[in-house]
């Protein structure tokens, strides 16, 4: 038995258990986040195999330096230095609530950490999007070297 499921985004591993569907938010259609709403999902499970195929719009499959988001960090650990981040489209759209309902997000690595970086600040960051080929992961797409340039 081939179970698939399909989404439109899925860029953070572990958000969801089941296919989404991207929600308008905030800087969803802003520069960034319309290319990143390209990237297609699917996920494929047999009795004894687990795949997660991904589609990338042509602009994104060799990534892109450069690329610019514009939206609200979530730190991935606790503490005063945070060098990893979410950056997702709208907080009210929260995707760590468990609801498949929620708004679009990217993981970050930031060039240098942040002090006292708070959950929800709005920021403006640059870095290198790279595609994330894993078959074993939804997470499609991460954001390195990322500088702030706004806030």
């Amino acid at each position: 038995m081939t179970l698939t499921y399909s989404s439109r985004l899925a860029l953070t591993a572990g958000l969801t258990a089941s296919a989404t569907t991207l929600s308008s938010a905030a800087f969803a259609d802003a520069p960034g986040w319309d290319d990143l709403k390209g990237i297609s999902i699917e996920e494929i499970v047999t009795e004894t195999s687990y795949e997660v195929k991904k589609g990338f719009p042509e602009r994104l499959k060799n990534g892109v330096d450069g690329m610019e988001l514009t939206g609200y960090a979530v730190p991935l650990t606790p503490g005063a230095d945070v060098s990893q981040l979410i950056l997702v489209s709208d907080m009210g759209l929260c995707p760590f609530c468990g609801s498949g309902e929620h708004g679009a997000s990217i993981q970050v690595n930031l060039d240098q950490p942040i002090i006292g970086l708070e959950e929800g600040t709005r920021i403006t960051l640059r870095g290198d999007m790279r595609p994330m080929l894993d078959p074993e992961t939804w997470q499609a797409a991460t954001l390195e070297n990322a500088v702030i340039v706004g806030g």
